[in-house]
């Protein structure tokens, strides 16, 4: 009788999900975006993930956090970083199917297309499923672009150790290891975001540099290798500092601590002090800023994509509870007004997903299209700081359809909460991108207007598109436009999301115009002016069944 009680009008398990086959957005933005021929392989992917077994371990590693191993039982450094064993497999699973990878060839070229937009659709699968690990994925993947343009022997045998399919955690030198990951060390604790004050040094010595000094975040410690920022005698410069090194000794990475994190549990981000630690240069001394350039937009990129599939997972869960929770005689999902909250969420994760696979597309055609690479250049800051930003909100809106539920550990949703933020922090937070986006400006006026005249071009005769056009070409014209820069900014990502939905020939284009466009959005989801026809559409393509 107890047993019966207490399953009484408690939703059931929501595992072994199709996280393809059930995302109507996904599939529309993939096909979209050239990657038809993808469909069949992401179907047994995401089946592939959404399988319980996934969810386990997601839990598993989140809840058995990570632990530094400064020392060996001798008193001798070690440095090391003890993780889970689901962990281990999590990563193993993304590295096993080039996560980390797939968008390079083995000599450090661009994949061909669309190895960017299929790409994305598995890393927002698995994001939805566990964020924390993606991190050594997303700078592995980036780190790529610095070591192709260095040109050096070791360089080009690092890289083909990264481009496959091989998982090695083991802790020695990666001329031992047939695969590889790689890691990021870019801030410091007196400079913050302004990098061009880095104080770490790199002394010239024989083959290389001898770096010195302390970064306060340094993502994925436990890599092969890391892309670290410098400043060396002529100025700025990128170095790849190995775990170990050329003698097979380990290197002069010191592992302070490990950052108690808000979210990326699973995984994890230390501060570390350089003493000495061998390094091979990545470009030219003075031109280390512009060298990690196209690492950041990768990492950039990633966000906005894995901050999307946070809101895809947030909003499945709260449909899955609604349908099988009853409130008063009638099941939540039901009701008018929890129907026009998730209406709401359904309207804004959409959406996301269209602008993020759009970018995805433009990095795909970056190498053959010069416009198309200034658009990606333009509108990644944009599509994070859009996408990133309203994925907590969206989450935390979410939880509050599951109640109480929602708040209990037992579930994912606080993890969900905890994992949103750290994208619209990490690589930039908001006034950062927008900074940014007035530095394309200013350096690239006419093919930043440019940009603006296709968006609302794509967008067509869109509610709202050509005043919301107008707006950003105004904003970026005006001598107040730092103070305005959020301004132009937002527009400019809503404006960049109408066209890829109409691109795309969404059904959602032009009610996602008229009401963030054209209409005054409220602050809270369910306040959107949605008849109750496009309500019941919106929730149909959420989640079919």
């Amino acid at each position: 009788m107890m047993a019966e009680q207490g399953r009484h009008n408690q939703p059931p398990s929501f595992a072994d999900i199709d996280l393809y086959d059930t995302d109507r957005a996904l599939k529309d933005a993939v096909v979209a975006n050239g990657a038809v021929d993808e469909a069949r392989l992401l179907g047994a992917f995401g089946r592939r993930w959404g399988a319980g077994e996934m969810g386990e371990h997601a839990r598993l590693a989140n809840e058995n956090t990570p632990r530094l191993q400064a020392f060996d039982a001798r008193g001798e450094r070690r440095d090391t970083v003890e993780f889970h064993p689901s962990y281990h497999h999590l990563l193993k699973e993304s590295v096993g199917v080039s996560l980390h990878c797939s968008t390079w060839t083995p000599d450090g070229a661009r994949a061909d297309a669309p190895s960017e937009v299929a790409r994305a659709a598995r890393f927002y699968m698995v994001a939805q499923v566990e964020n924390g690990h993606l991190a050594a994925v997303i700078t592995t993947r980036a780190a790529v672009a610095p070591l192709a343009t260095a040109a050096s022997p070791v360089a080009v045998e690092m890289i083909r150790k990264v481009v496959n399919r091989h998982y090695d955690p083991s802790f020695r030198p990666w001329e031992e290891k047939f695969g590889l990951t790689l890691g990021m060390g870019v801030t410091e604790r007196q400079v913050g975001t302004d990098v061009r004050g880095v104080a770490t040094t790199a002394a010239p010595v024989a083959d290389g540099y001898a770096v010195s000094g302390h970064k306060w975040f340094m993502s994925a410690p436990m890599s092969d290798g890391f892309v670290v920022l410098t400043q060396a005698p002529g100025g700025p410069v990128a170095v790849l500092v190995p775990r170990f090194r050329p003698d097979g000794e380990i290197n002069g990475l010191e592992l302070q601590r490990l950052k108690n994190t808000l979210g990326g549990r699973s995984a994890a981000t230390a501060e570390v002090a350089f003493r000495d630690a061998f390094g091979w240069p990545l470009g030219a001394e003075g031109e280390g800023v512009r060298t990690i350039m196209e690492m950041i937009q990768l990492s950039r990129a990633d966000c906005a994509v894995s901050s999307a599939g946070l809101m895809r997972a947030a909003l499945a869960h709260a449909v899955h509870h609604t349908r099988h929770r009853d409130v008063s005689g009638r099941r939540l999902h039901e009701q008018p007004l929890m129907r026009a909250v998730l209406a709401d969420l359904a309207l804004e994760t959409e959406a996301a997903v269209a602008l993020v696979f759009r970018l995805a597309r433009s990095f795909d055609l970056a190498s053959a299209d010069p416009a198309e690479r200034l658009r990606a250049r333009l509108l990644t800051p944009v599509a994070k700081f859009r996408v990133a930003k309203i994925a907590p909100a969206l989450v935390a809106e979410a939880m509050e359809c599951l109640g109480g539920n929602g708040f209990v550990e037992d579930g994912p949703l606080p993890r969900l909460y905890r994992e949103a933020p750290v994208n619209a922090i990490w690589e930039g937070a908001g006034n950062v991108l927008c900074l940014d986006v007035l530095r394309t400006l200013g350096r690239h006026r006419d093919a930043v207007m440019a940009v603006v005249d296709d968006l609302a071009g794509e967008a067509g005769d869109l509610p709202g598109a050509a005043a919301t056009a107008a707006a950003v070409r105004a904003a970026f014209d005006s001598p107040e436009r730092e103070r305005l820069a959020r301004v132009a900014v937002e527009r400019l990502a809503l404006l960049a999301t109408a066209a890829a939905l109409r691109a795309s020939a969404s059904p959602i284009a032009e009610l996602f115009a008229r009401l963030r466009l054209a209409g005054a959005a409220g602050a809270t989801a369910g306040t959107s002016d949605l008849s109750t026809a496009e309500i019941d559409r919106l929730l149909a393509r959420a989640m079919p069944g």
